[in-house]
């Protein structure tokens, strides 16, 4: 089906469809400035700190668009880049690193990387390309490592070499600590600053005795780290020379994020915090800063019953900027700058996990002032997402034979 939407502003929805595969599924329009979410909320007693903090109106896009199934058989992709030529790295959880053309090609496995413990949630994550990839090629990339004991999160870099076919003069750049031996919150994602700083994300590692280490400025977990390309601590980072805190640490208490993203324009670093149920959250995340996990959050255990006192506010925290309530289950996320979808500059991008969406974020002052769920009628959970040369939206589905995805909008 071929979709074309009107504007949230109207009461009504206007559609034009005609049959053809690979596109959007008809969505009901909400009401001028009706939430978008309507299910019953996961803790229903718990409020919003602030108008507009959750379920904010629905948004509809007014261009037709399609999707289409570019790569197929993956195994379980996690993270997603653009190379300067128009091919794309794609991570798979169990240890393997691809590169796929705009075509669909798929390569062999790019020898080099080191090995990962994939046990659970752990695995090959994340990569990014170097901010100077064009001088020198150097790609990062992170992953749950083994070590002696058990395991954490780490990054590493390497010069892709000139054929794709291996990584070079592999250096692990970060090691978060302390080693845990668990398989489940490892985070983590990557994205660089406009000034070249690396920042990566670490959860807590959820099992509720390492819970309290997401407040512990000597231990990375639960923390967003600020780190040079070399692995070097930048002095100016929040932390640098507090006794008994590490250096690397640029925010701390949170629970497991797994998405970064650098707004345009403002260069301001914005975090998606996979929450339990009712507390998935999207956070401005700034130097120095407690964004409350565990002592403060939205939702409740997983197996039902309060998070702590259930306390959604503490003194000497931050607030999300926006939570989902029930939760959508996030991914990896990206701000949006292109020429093919019209008004949707500077919106956040977030992927869907549980709820097989990807999440399209009105931004204003700070603020969520929109939502619209894309992707709905692919019915696979999106991993990670990216925005490519010409403005169309790319995507990877966390699924056995997971799936790159290219979103675009037709005349």
């Amino acid at each position: 089906m071929r979709l074309i939407v009107a504007a949230a502003s109207t009461s009504l929805l206007v559609l034009a469809a005609a049959c053809g595969a690979n596109s959007e599924s008809a969505v009901a329009t909400p009401q001028a400035g009706a939430p978008l979410e309507t299910r019953p909320a996961n803790n229903p007693d718990q409020q919003p700190a602030f108008a507009g903090q959750t379920r904010a109106p629905g948004v509809k896009t007014e261009q037709a668009m399609t999707h289409t199934v570019v790569a197929s058989g993956l195994v379980h992709p996690w993270g997603l880049a653009a190379l300067p030529d128009g091919r794309w790295l794609v991570t798979e959880k169990p240890g393997r690193l691809r590169i796929i053309s705009a075509q669909g090609q798929i390569s062999e496995p790019v020898a080099g990387l080191p090995a990962v413990d994939a046990r659970g949630q752990g695995g090959l994550l994340d990569v990014v390309v170097g901010p100077s990839f064009a001088q020198d090629r150097m790609i990062y990339w992170s992953y749950a490592e083994p070590r002696e004991g058990g395991n954490a999160t780490s990054v590493a870099r390497g010069r892709l070499s000139d054929d794709g076919s291996r990584v070079e003069n592999v250096q692990v750049i970060f090691r978060a600590l302390p080693v845990y031996d668990g398989d489940k919150h490892f985070g983590s994602s990557l994205a660089f600053a406009l000034d070249g700083k690396l920042f990566i994300t670490l959860g807590e590692r959820s099992d509720k005795p390492m819970r309290p280490q997401a407040q512990d400025l000597g231990s990375h977990m639960g923390k967003t780290i600020r780190i040079n390309a070399d692995g070097t601590v930048p002095q100016d980072n929040p932390f640098v020379g507090r006794a008994g805190a590490l250096p690397e640490i640029w925010s701390r208490g949170h629970r497991n994020v797994q998405g970064v993203a650098v707004q345009p324009g403002t260069g301001a670093i914005w975090t998606i915090e996979h929450g339990t149920r009712g507390g998935d959250e999207v956070n401005l995340d700034k130097a120095g800063a407690n964004y409350g996990w565990p002592d403060a959050a939205y939702g409740v255990e997983y197996a039902g019953g309060q998070i702590n006192s259930g306390a959604t506010q503490k003194d000497g925290t931050e607030q999300p900027v926006y939570y989902w309530d029930p939760v959508i289950a996030p991914g990896g996320a990206t701000f949006y700058q292109g020429a093919m979808f019209t008004g949707w500059d500077g919106n956040l991008l977030v992927a869907g996990l549980k709820e097989k969406h990807i999440a399209r974020l009105v931004i204003q002052n700070d603020r969520v002032v929109g939502e619209e769920r894309l992707l709905t009628d692919l019915g696979e959970r999106i991993r990670d997402v990216a925005v490519g040369a010409d403005g169309s939206v790319w995507a990877i589905t966390d699924e056995q034979n997971g799936k790159l995805v290219r979103l675009s909008a037709t005349q």
